[in-house]
């Protein structure tokens, strides 16, 4: 997949205009057909439900997960393509090219630790992964999409893009610099066509958030039972974790062309936690 990268030259800032209205494809049942994305982390979770709803919505997905067993049985459900990839390893992401219309960036990890004990090997890889990774992913995919005229980029944040909680100084870093990462590939890549959007889920069910609570309760001398009602969902107003599926559908809309005026935006999907 690897292949000499793509230079794209410098441009000096547009001038203002008016353009006429850009028709918008109608595809029936399919708004997503002949589309073709890419999902990292799509083997399981927030990742799987998204690869499933665009499949279902017609693109031809490329599922990418270091879990290549689990990232090949999710395309061939699909009809789609894996790549087993480990996007620890950025040098390999340096010299990549991407022939996608539609990435999300939904890879994560997560470590939960007070700052004066937190690993600091534990800290860079977070920030490796969650920041440094999806900006060499949208670099390697923006040059295709700015000679087709058109990309989506979907970056999968969290509620802790946009609000602190205490023992995550990592993740929750790592979230802010990559809603400042969308907003400036929304910035540059508007004239491109291409969009770039965050999207901001509260406590989703899935592994990566199931494997939290023992370390929780650990934290705060509670028991695992009761962190759900006592931490993770004590802000929000709905007293439910958001399923994969529903942040899958949000992905979904954001990469059609119907959203093709939204960009540089976060979309919160927290059950009112922000709302406070």
């Amino acid at each position: 997949m690897a292949s000499t990268p793509v230079q794209v030259p410098v441009r000096a800032p547009a001038q203002q205009t008016v353009e006429a209205a850009r028709p918008v494809r109608t595809t029936g049942e399919q708004p997503l057909a002949g589309r073709r994305a890419l999902v990292t982390g799509g083997a399981s979770g927030i990742g799987a439900a998204t690869v499933r709803a665009f499949a279902a919505q017609g693109a031809h997905v490329t599922v990418a997960d270091r879990d290549g067993d689990g990232a090949a049985a999710l395309a061939e459900e699909v009809n789609g393509d894996s790549w087993t990839v480990d996007l620890l390893g950025t040098g390999d992401l340096e010299d990549l090219s991407l022939d996608v219309d539609i990435l999300v960036n939904n890879a994560g990890i997560q470590a939960v630790q007070p700052i004066h004990t937190f690993d600091p090997a534990a800290f860079r890889r977070i920030h490796t992964l969650m920041l440094e990774a999806p900006f060499l992913l949208i670099r390697a995919a923006l040059p295709a999409m700015y000679d087709r005229g058109f990309g989506r980029i979907i970056n999968l944040s969290s509620i802790h893009g946009l609000r602190a909680s205490p023992f995550k100084a990592a993740y929750v870093s790592a979230k802010h610099g990559l809603e400042g990462l969308s907003k400036v590939t929304a910035l540059e890549g508007g004239e491109h066509g291409v969009t770039s959007n965050c999207v901001n889920p509260g406590y989703v069910r899935t592994p990566l958030v199931e494997n939290q609570i023992s370390d929780q309760a650990r934290l705060h001398g509670i028991t695992e039972e009761d962190v759900l009602s006592t931490i993770m969902l004590t802000e929000s107003a709905i007293k439910r974790m958001v399923e994969p599926e529903e942040v899958a559908a949000l992905v979904c809309w954001l990469a059609s062309d119907v959203a093709g005026m939204v960009t540089g935006s976060s979309y919160v999907m927290d059950g009112g936690w922000s709302a406070r």
